[in-house]
């Protein structure tokens, strides 16, 4: 039986991979930063699953992850952990930059002493490209950070194609664009969006702030892009890949898209807020996934107008589930 070990497991993605990996009948360990509240809400239903270990760990931790490597010794690593939210980079610059850049750092030092013939994904990130204007953008595309957490994305990117070259590793990253599932944080503009729709049809919210509508993004589903960090890991050799859909859409589209679905007019309950604005804005980000398609031989399966449907629905039911309140969609 194969062993994956999972970093982050505890977020959107992670929850998704180790579903799949189990599945597959990997043995998954799944590692979560120590808080004051549990936080496993996304995976709190593959519990009882005997194949699946969940255990603390911190990227910062240098000998933990020495620890873990050691007793495990994992068949694959998904290195999939991190401050994640864009916006509050910005405020927490240090802190970002030191969990994403050296907690990569720390743990691929590990990996190449403790089980160097492991297979290792690294998540990279769309945020990468930044505001180069030269899209759609693949894997040669010029990266222009524009973000503390885009910054720190590439210094890991980049260390990954160094240790893959240097130390013979099979070390491969995603660079995922943006993907969302019901499981995307409700501090994401996605879900922020959705979770609001449902709020306002039942009556519980009468506002929703949001920031830049005109940004565009190319917006998959979750639960589709783990399934490309898995077929990286089977590859022969090790490479990079950008995962996309290949279309882009708007906040706005996003938007109109969930209220339309929702029976709401937009234009009577959303306002701008100027303070949800980023420092420094990507306004266009389309992926350009050929290679994925014919190496990987992957594609996504949920198209935009699914995502938006499928979200909202989940955090419909979700906020229906006590029966207290009125079905009114």
């Amino acid at each position: 039986m194969k062993k994956a070990l999972i970093t982050g497991v505890t977020g959107q993605d992670g929850s998704y991979l180790a579903e799949l990996l189990l599945d597959k009948g990997y043995d998954v360990y799944g590692l979560k930063r120590r808080s004051s509240s549990f936080n496993t809400t996304r995976i709190d239903h593959i519990f009882g699953n005997s194949n699946f270990h969940l255990k603390y760990h911190d990227l910062n931790d240098t000998s933990s992850m020495w620890e873990m490597l050691m007793d495990i010794r994992p068949d694959e690593i998904y290195n999939i952990a991190a401050q994640s939210h864009v916006r509050v980079s910005f405020d927490i610059p240090e802190h970002t930059v030191d969990s994403i850049a050296m907690g990569t750092l720390r743990m691929m030092n590990a990996y190449k002493k403790v089980c160097p013939e492991s297979r290792f994904y690294q998540a990279s990130s769309s945020e990468m490209f930044g505001d180069n204007p030269n899209y759609p953008f693949n894997e040669e595309s010029t990266l222009m950070p524009a973000s503390p957490y885009a910054c720190s994305k590439v210094f890991a990117h980049n260390l990954i194609r160094n240790y893959r070259t240097s130390y013979n590793l099979h070390a491969s990253s995603g660079i995922l664009f943006n993907h969302e599932s019901p499981r995307r944080g409700e501090t994401f503009v996605t879900r922020k969006i959705t979770m609001a729709a449902v709020k306002i049809k039942l009556g519980l919210q009468d506002k929703l702030f949001l920031g830049n509508l005109e940004a565009k993004r190319d917006w998959g589903f979750a639960g589709d892009y783990v399934e490309a960090m898995w077929l990286m890991l089977q590859q022969e050799k090790p490479d990079d890949y950008v995962i996309a859909t290949g279309e882009t859409y708007s906040v706005k589209q996003f938007l109109d898209c969930v209220f339309s679905y929702a029976g709401l007019n937009p234009d009577k309950f959303v306002e701008i807020d100027p303070r949800l604005f980023r420092p420094q804005e990507v306004p266009y980000l389309l992926g350009d996934p050929t290679k994925a398609k014919k190496v990987l031989n992957w594609e996504p399966k949920v198209k935009f107008e699914e995502l938006c449907e499928m979200m909202f629905r989940s955090d419909y039911e979700f906020l229906r589930a006590d029966g207290t309140l009125q079905d009114v969609w």
